[in-house]
């Protein structure tokens, strides 16, 4: 008879819950004898996926959806019964603000480079002098790079600083709460160098691999983002309710971790030890290191900052919006004198999260240059979004009601180097805490389905480990 396996996985946003949902299925289905612990150290699970319910809102205070052709976010909601409560997301115009004024996003471009000539030649974001520069990827020679590269190095190189200025940075930014001078391109989108390589040209390559179809009159444009009609958090609600009753404890924090002659011990917060002969570590870096503070290796995790933002969610009656803009939002150039930084209209992107007749309004402030703006009251940060809203949308009345939200050191910063420092970090943990692995948004992929794809891998590499 073989002695049973237990295995811990340390967290509970969504990777974790990943792992622990699919680690318990497999047990499941190949009647392996697995005892599976997720554990959190907050009240409830989810990590940065919140919903609330007010007033007859859906609010995210977190994520609100994720890419539709990362398929694994889907999949799931599939598995745990959610599959007919996924939504598209509401398609329309969204915008980039640049010198005070509202412009298009050019149709035709993926992640802010153009794949179609004329919306961008009749965008008025740019110059002729920068659209001519931006042109110029489509004759300019390659540049092979030994190593990492940033973000904004590598577009400014190919598509020259105001494309990347007025267009790419502040999507990308938007993405990743971060510097695109500092940000890794092999860590975020590596797809581009080889697209380079490959092809000679961003342009060129992306309209061969990525071909974006013009929508017919009268057609819809395709919807890139799903979520579910009763917000994140009910997917977060329905995988607890698929995993095996005691087999998850919040409100308890894992305070060391120590290797011993066969397997490992959780040092508790209440004093208390568990053992696991393989541990999953879905947790900010940060926590990881302290965990394992032992472990020289893990300090190169201290080059990996993360940045603070904060959201706020208004309600307004239709009537307030006297400067109405079809579309499902903005994003900002950070050339601008603006403190937000994106704003969605999130009655139009997502229609069921908001009653007919109402508005509702989500604005992001905290930038890498204005953190403090973070640690502002409520009253602060509403003010100094109604501010910047007023110039777009001339709203002068106050919402019905608001919703703060801050997330502390919530956005890890893939800085340049930050895919061969995890690569090193990996090997040392293969040799020195074997069957330990890690998953989770401060290593390969901030999104959910990025998220996801890390659980489901250490899911596979804890079962290989275990069956040796």
């Amino acid at each position: 008879m073989t002695e049973r396996k237990r295995v811990i996985v340390i967290g509970g946003g969504i990777s974790g819950l990943t792992s622990a949902y699919y680690l318990q299925k497999e047990a499941r289905e190949k009647a392996l004898d697995y005892d599976v612990q997720l554990l959190e150290s907050n009240e409830s699970l989810g990590g940065k996926i919140s919903t609330i319910q007010k007033d007859a809102f859906t609010i995210e205070r977190g994520p609100d959806s994720f890419l539709a052709r990362k398929e694994s976010a889907g999949r799931l909601a599939r598995e745990v019964g959610l599959g007919d409560d996924l939504v598209p997301n509401g398609t329309g115009q969204s915008y980039i603000l640049v010198d005070g004024k509202l412009h298009k996003m050019p149709s035709g471009s993926f992640m802010g480079i153009p794949t179609r000539i004329r919306p961008f030649l009749f965008s008025g974001l740019f110059t002729p002098l920068g659209k001519l520069r931006a042109a110029l990827d489509l004759v300019k020679s390659k540049k092979t790079v030994e190593g990492d590269q940033s973000l904004g190095l590598f577009f400014r190189r190919r598509l020259g600083n105001q494309v990347v200025e007025n267009l790419i940075e502040p999507l990308l930014s938007g993405i990743y709460a971060g510097d695109i001078d500092r940000l890794s391109l092999q860590s975020t989108f590596p797809n581009f160098y080889d697209l380079e390589q490959e092809h000679g040209s961003l342009i060129k390559g992306l309209r061969k691999t990525y071909p974006i179809r013009k929508p017919k009159k009268g057609e819809k444009k395709p919807s890139m983002f799903r979520t579910l009609k009763h917000g994140l958090s009910s997917l977060v609600k329905a995988i607890e309710e698929q995993l095996e009753p005691r087999s998850i404890r919040t409100s308890i924090q894992v305070d060391h971790i120590e290797k011993k002659e066969n397997g490992y011990h959780l040092l508790l917060s209440d004093g208390t030890v568990e053992e696991a002969d393989a541990i999953i570590m879905a947790t900010p870096h940060f926590a990881a290191q302290r965990m394992l503070s032992q472990y020289e290796f893990l300090e190169a995790f201290k080059e990996t900052n993360a940045t603070s933002v904060a959201n706020v969610a208004m309600a307004f009656d239709a009537s307030a919006i006297k400067k109405d803009i079809d579309g499902t939002g903005f994003v900002v150039s950070r050339n601008s004198d603006f403190r937000i930084t994106a704003c969605t209209w999130t009655h139009k992107k997502w229609p069921h999260s908001t009653p007919e007749g109402k508005v509702l309004l989500r604005c992001y402030v905290g930038k890498p240059s204005d953190q403090e703006v973070v640690d502002m009251s409520d009253e602060e940060i509403q003010e100094i979004v109604l501010k910047d809203l007023n110039k777009t949308m001339d709203i002068t009345a106050k919402p019905e009601f608001s919703v703060v939200t801050r997330w502390h050191d919530a956005m890890p910063q893939y800085k340049v180097g930050h895919k061969d420092r995890l690569n090193e970090i990996t090997e040392q943990m293969e040799k020195e805490l074997p069957g330990v692995y890690l998953a989770g948004g401060s290593y390969r992929g901030i999104g959910l389905p990025d998220c996801i794809d890390q659980g489901e891998a250490a899911v596979q590499k804890v079962l290989q480990y275990l069956n040796q």
